[in-house]
Parts: structure tokens; sequence; C-alpha cells
């Protein structure tokens, strides 16, 4: 008897747009979640650099740069075969490129992107103060520019679902579940 085929969706957006309520509703409904940024987290690590948003972003770019558009993806699919269910949610998708590399490994990929505006972003990711979030404008606009260089915005232009959060965690978490639990369901 074959294995049922994995269905991966992937969560694109800017920083501060809404991916870890996503990722925190998701987890609580009992799905795995594999986040790409944890791979840049570990291997800013490795190298013995604090994790502060240009450390992370010179370590994401020269990754991409020295090995492929795609390594991150490259590094997390043993993660996704790996990981219990038959439905995986990607955490941080970056680029067109991943995107591709997902698809080539699981058929059943969808791509949703969660958009807010720069200003409701800045005010999310300064009050969550995680280390490497932005400590003012200026560090954020330069974070923003960096994600979209890497193709950013291009994956969150081509997703397959588009979630505008300017409201609540509450709005997010509704409309987020309602079209997932469609892409599960096959519609």
């Amino acid at each position: 008897m074959a294995m049922k085929e994995k269905i991966v969706v992937g969560v694109a957006g800017m920083p501060g747009a809404g991916k870890a309520t996503v990722k925190e509703m998701v987890q609580n409904m009992g799905y795995s979640v594999v986040v790409m940024g944890d791979e840049i987290r570990e291997e800013t690590k490795r190298r013995k650099l604090k994790p502060t948003p240009e450390n992370m972003g010179l370590v994401m770019l020269e990754l991409r740069k020295k090995e492929s558009p795609c390594v991150v993806a490259k590094r997390c699919i043993p993660k996704i075969e790996k990981a219990k269910g038959e439905v995986v949610i990607v955490d941080g998708i970056r680029s067109s490129h991943e995107v591709e590399e997902f698809k080539k490994h699981f058929p059943n990929f969808t791509l949703f992107a969660i958009h807010a505006s720069p200003r409701t972003r800045f005010q999310r990711l300064f009050k969550r103060q995680r280390s490497d979030d932005p400590k003012n404008w200026k560090t954020f606009m330069e974070r923003d520019l960096r994600e979209l260089n890497v193709g950013l915005g291009n994956a969150i232009a081509t997703a397959d679902y588009m979630i505008v959060n300017e409201g609540t965690k509450v709005q997010l978490e509704r409309k987020f579940r309602e079209l997932f639990e469609g892409v599960i369901r096959g519609e």
C-alpha cells in the first residue's frame, strides 16, 4: 500500500505580517510546523554570532549566495519528510526559488501569503522584542529591503492564497482556518 503524499502548506509574509500567529494556531490544531528561519538561527549560532537582525540577515544572504537561492528549502525538506502527520506547515518561505524546490518534492504544495502594512508590522515587531526584531524604523526598513531582495515579494505575489492581516489575531485565525481547512479537504 502506497503512503499518502504529504500536504505541505507554505506561509510567506514580510516580518511582522502574522506568520507566527498562523504557526501557533496550526500547532494548536495538532499539525507539524517546520520553521525556515530556524535554519538561519541555527547557522548563525554555529558561526558563533549574536542573533541580531544584521547578523542573521548577513548569514541568510551569504548562505543563498554560496550554496543556492533555495538552500534553506533544501535543508528543510528532510525535516518536512520526517514530520508527523500527512499535513505539514512550512513557516517563512522567502522566495519563488524555495516555492519551486518544495513543489518538486511535494506535489501537494500550497502557498499562503500573509500581508500587513509596514506601519502595522513595525508596531508588532517592536512590541514582540525577539532578538532579531528591529529596534527602530531604519533597521526595520533595512530588513524589509533585504527580504525583498531575496525574492520574498515574488513569493507573496504568486501565492495561491492572500490574507490581509490588519486586524486582530482572532480575525487572522478565522480567515486562515477557513482557507487552510479547504486546502486540506482538497477544495
